[in-house]
């Protein structure tokens, strides 16, 4: 495909977010998702879903299939159980990266019940778990489902952003769990007061605030919530007076092109 060439840069604000609300959920898409949907606002780059959700505890998504695609979820704040088809149970939790590849086909179910698993060691709790979860299509589709699951609480401790999950062959070797896309990467940076962070630069970038406030060189504050889509153009430097976490996509490619 041809790069582009156009630089531009798109903010998009927390409370423009199309949004899911019912008894238990709490759910706002900076795409286009389930009944929502708007025809310009399907995705960006390789990035098709950006859910930020709020479960209640002892619910969460029922049993459901997925087929050709990568599911990543980040944590930021309680825990989640994931039990899927293929045989894999696990909590994630702030720290751990977790990717799914839906692949061929897969059944899971995500829920804010870690205390009912067998042997836990996690007690009943009232607390919500809050995740962002993101979804990239696959290089091949028809592929072999898979889970993987990692701890990166250390290097996120150390700063600077974190190759959280990618396919791209700069990345192997290092933390990042892998994804089925050679074309995408996902770094989070836990940013301290102070701390300064430079985007990397790709044809499409895709930078998501989901905690605290920072500065955007050239473009100004952005709170919790805000999204911003870099199009040809990045290197930008981010800082933050308070505490903050920030995920960034790195992509090389866009979906239909």
């Amino acid at each position: 495909m041809t790069a582009p060439t156009t630089p531009h840069v798109d903010i998009h604000r927390a409370g423009d977010r199309l949004k899911t609300r019912i008894a238990w959920l709490d759910s706002k898409h900076s795409f286009s998702f389930g009944q929502h949907y708007d025809p310009d606002n399907t995705h960006h780059g390789m990035l098709m879903v950006n859910n930020d959700d709020i479960v209640s505890p002892g619910q969460g998504f029922e049993t459901h299939p997925h087929r050709d695609m990568e599911i990543v979820t980040w944590v930021l704040r309680g825990s989640l159980v994931h039990q899927d088809s293929i045989g894999h149970s696990g909590v994630i939790y702030p720290g751990l990266a977790q990717r799914m590849t839906a692949g061929s086909g897969i059944l899971h179910s995500e829920k804010n019940d870690a205390w009912r698993l067998p042997g836990s060691p996690h007690a009943e709790h009232a607390e919500p778990v809050r995740f962002v979860q993101m979804w990239v299509l696959p290089d091949e589709s028809g592929i072999t489902p898979g889970y993987e699951q990692l701890e990166i609480d250390d290097e996120l401790m150390r700063g600077g952003l974190v190759p959280v999950a990618s396919g791209m062959r700069k990345h192997k070797g290092q933390s990042a769990i892998g994804i089925a896309n050679s074309n995408a990467a996902l770094y989070v940076a836990r940013m301290r007061a102070g701390d300064t962070v430079q985007l990397p630069e790709a044809p499409y970038l895709h930078l998501f605030v989901a905690q605290g406030e920072v500065a955007l060189e050239g473009a100004g504050i952005l709170s919790e919530g805000d999204a911003v889509r870099f199009t040809a153009t990045g290197g930008q430097r981010l800082s933050a007076a308070q505490p903050a976490e920030v995920l960034v996509w790195e992509m090389h490619a866009r979906l239909g092109g």
